[in-house]
Parts: C-alpha cells; sequence; structure tokens
C-alpha cells in the first residue's frame, strides 16, 4: 500500500546491492532516517515481510499510523518501560526467524540538510545475542524528496537512491566488544553518506 503511494505521487525507488542477498535467512536491517519515505524503502528492499521497530510518535501521523499498528514494534524512548517491552518482543520476533528492520538514530535528524548521527545499541545488541547478521543500508537522498513527513518543506516527485551493503556476520561479537560493532556498520555508512551527498 505504502510503495503505491508512493508511486502515485511519482516517488520511486532504486538499489544497489553490494552482493546478492539471501532472504531465506533472517536479518536485521539497519538503515539512517532523514525521511518517512525510509519506511516504504526498507519494504522496497526486502522480497520478504519486514518487521519495524519504529517511534511511538509514528502513531500519530493518520498514514505512518495504519502501517505501524499493523505490523509493527513503536516504542517511546522517554520510557525505560516500552524500550524494554519493544525490545523483547523484537528479540521473540528474531528467535522466530523474522527479518527485523531498525533506525539506530532514533530518529529523523531534526536540523537540514541532515546527516547520520550516532546509533543506540539497541539493534547491535540483539544481533549478537541473536547471532542474527546485520545488513547496513543508507537511504541516499531520500531528504532531498521528502525531508521528515513532509510539513516544513514539502515534497516532490524524484528517485529515491539506496545502497545496501553486504551482511555482516555477528558470531565474532559478545557483549564485551559489541560497540566495535556498532562502531563499525556506523562508519561504513557515514562514509557512504558523505561521498553521496559530497560533506
Amino acid at each position: 500500500m505504502s510503495l503505491l503511494g508512493s508511486y502515485f505521487t511519482g516517488i520511486f525507488y532504486r538499489v544497489k546491492f553490494e552482493e546478492k542477498i539471501d532472504w531465506s535467512k533472517p536479518y536485521i536491517l539497519c538503515a539512517n532516517h532523514t525521511s518517512v519515505l525510509d519506511i516504504t524503502a526498507m519494504t522496497y528492499i526486502s522480497p520478504r515481510a519486514i518487521t519495524f521497530i519504529g517511534k511511538a510518535e509514528l502513531l500519530k501521523n493518520p498514514v505512518t499510523r495504519i502501517f505501524f499498528k499493523t505490523i509493527d514494534i513503536p516504542v517511546d524512548r522517554k520510557s525505560k518501560m516500552s524500550s524494554f517491552r519493544s525490545f523483547k518482543k523484537a528479540n521473540e520476533m528474531l528467535k522466530e526467524g523474522k527479518t527485523l528492520a531498525i533506525f539506530p538514530e532514533g530518529k529523523i535528524d531534526e536540523q537540514y540538510p541532515p546527516t547520520i548521527h550516532p546509533f543506540k545499541s539497541g539493534a547491535f545488541r540483539m544481533a549478537i545475542e541473536n547471532n542474527i547478521p546485520i545488513i547496513p543500508i543508507v537511504i541516499e537522498n531520500a531528504w532531498e524528496i521528502l525531508w521528515d513527513d513532509g510539513h516544513q518543506l514539502g515534497s516532490h516527485p524524484g528517485i529515491v537512491k539506496i545502497q545496501v551493503f553486504a551482511p555482516i556476520n555477528t558470531l565474532q561479537y559478545n557483549e564485551k566488544n559489541a560497540s566495535d560493532l556498532e562502531d563499525y556498520v556506523y562508519n561504513k555508512m557515514l562514509l557512504h553518506w558523505k561521498l553521496q551527498n559530497k560533506l
């Protein structure tokens, strides 16, 4: 439904894969976040259903509320109990073999033009705990087409460009060096972002 809505407004998606991905396996999809288009971009990437962890504020938006209420895990990051329940549910879904999508920055960048901000550790702890590979994803230019939810700068037709990197095996990581995995993914994504946006 979200893809169809994008097409009707003249917004399309183009994906480059670093290598072919075996979608029969579960992954944690780790993407940057600058636009509500990022949600649709993630569903476009994967041929299998994805479970999203997203901020509870998305339930206030009439468009994203429909999407998130049916298949996803809202989290109120101001509430420790909400965060605990959300990540517990996400862990259960990973154990069931489902693929999880998360925006580890935790929110859409409030500055314009945006950049990639430091990550929260949840996605990486879950990946290590469940021995699930992480797939770094850089959504390169959604912010130019529709920044945030479009209230401030509006939107226009265009092609959202997406880079999907090869899965990163997490077997070599544990609780003690989890930050190394987080740093590796962050730096890989930030470098690509800067190159594409000439920063």
